[in-house]
């Protein structure tokens, strides 16, 4: 890697949120997901959560949206396997859903550990989510139309996040542990032999202080010797 490679990895990194990500509510369609896996990565979530249901999970398995390089996407068939690990954590779970009682956005406190849960564009979140979310918001619009695209609306609403998060120092210091980081750093540096390891079980070869495979050709003669040491050892 370039040391430019190197330094905008450590950059991103160090400003990734562990305690802020999306839980999607049956959101199916390939291009709404697939931005806001992107709009995740401006923010520095590290990880989306999209509930799709059994069969549409055999669907989903494979294909582009679960490739992204930079956020992490985990599947579930219900909306308690998503929740539940996220409350267990202390996230305060907020549904972009214009309830009668939801509020303006922009009042809530997103410095605190969240979860932004979203539904698709013509239902929005379902009644079972709302029931578990801890606040309902709305964006207010003052045009003719009265929804807005799932990825748009989690656009408007995480750049109020970011926007709290920005001006409470949450991006001015590293806030991922180190064994993440190493393993982030080594995963997007190293894509294809990140790949080749998982493929075969294997632990990540060690890095110099370039941020390069050390002794490369010593790891994979002992990769072919069966010698290199598994995930499990």
């Amino acid at each position: 890697m370039t040391p430019e490679r190197i330094s905008r990895l450590h950059e991103v990194l160090q400003r990734r949120q562990p305690d802020l990500t999306v839980v999607t509510d049956f959101v199916h369609k390939q291009r709404n997901l697939s931005a806001l896996v992107r709009i995740c990565d401006t923010v520095g979530i590290m990880q989306l959560h999209a509930v799709i249901g059994d069969e549409d999970y055999q669907a989903f398995r494979g294909t582009a949206m679960g490739a992204h390089n930079w956020v992490e996407v985990a599947h579930y068939a219900t909306l308690p396997e998503a929740l539940t690990p996220l409350r267990q954590q202390g996230m305060q779970v907020v549904a972009a859903h214009p309830v009668p009682a939801a509020v303006d956005y922009r009042t809530l406190d997103y410095t605190k550990p969240t979860a932004l849960l979203l539904g698709a564009e013509r239902w929005g979140v379902s009644a079972e989510a709302v029931a578990k979310a801890d606040h309902c918001v709305n964006i207010p619009m003052v045009g003719m139309v009265q929804s807005l695209n799932v990825s748009v609306a989690a656009g408007i609403i995480l750049a109020e996040v970011q926007r709290q998060r920005d001006a409470a120092g949450l991006y001015a210091q590293c806030r991922i542990d180190a064994a993440t980081y190493q393993r982030l750093f080594f995963e997007w540096g190293h894509p294809s032999v990140r790949d080749y390891c998982i493929e075969r079980d294997l632990h990540y070869p060690p890095l110099n202080a370039e941020g390069e495979i050390d002794n490369p050709a010593a790891w994979y003669a002992a990769v072919r010797r069966g010698e290199a040491p598994s995930r499990e050892s």
